[in-house]
């Protein structure tokens, strides 16, 4: 009878571990990406930068490309395609002129990070992410997952157009 009562009781509590547990750790539904489930790391802002860009036209920002110690390892041995559990980030900031410096400068050439605009994970794990290349993605705007699926739908689908041989990742290792 004891024993009957133990192994009920180990069932009733693992049954409420597995009701709870996505409410404790966040699921997709609080903080995660639509379609992925990519989250925000904890500490990436203390990531090594990989490299840097401006991107002109209608984006006009300036972008600053991170990886943790796993996408940043691969990036500096050429290992590809990148091993599970590489994820590189791309935080972005509007393009904006530096009226202080240009003031001191005499003219328009320095230009500086304004507005933040959003935060870009790509995450690797082959088997979770298979039908995009092993690569999962979630944009942040404000902390907070952009909820769009439409714009989620559009990660692969442009990452698809960089260079195969460089594992879909458009940015180069900048040492």
């Amino acid at each position: 009878m004891k024993q009957t009562f133990l192994v009920s009781s180990a069932f009733a509590l693992a049954a409420c571990v597995a009701v709870l547990m996505p409410v404790a750790a966040g699921g997709v539904d609080d903080d995660g990406s639509p379609i992925f489930g990519v989250k925000l790391p904890a500490g990436y802002r203390d990531w090594q930068l990989i490299g840097l860009a401006h991107e002109a036209g209608s984006l006009n920002d300036l972008r600053a490309v991170l990886g943790n110690r796993i996408a940043v390892k691969a990036y500096r041995e050429g290992t590809r395609p990148f091993p599970d559990g590489a994820i590189i980030g791309r935080l972005a900031w509007r393009y904006v002129p530096s009226d202080e410096n240009n003031a001191i400068f005499g003219q328009v050439q320095s230009f500086v990070p304004g507005h933040a605009t959003n935060i870009q994970f790509s995450v690797k794990d082959i088997e979770k992410y298979a039908n995009t290349g092993g690569w999962g993605y979630g944009q942040f705007e404000d902390g907070k997952p952009n909820r769009s699926e439409a714009l989620m739908n559009t990660c692969f689908p442009c990452h698809a157009r960089a260079n195969k041989a460089d594992d879909f990742v458009f940015t180069r290792y900048t040492p």
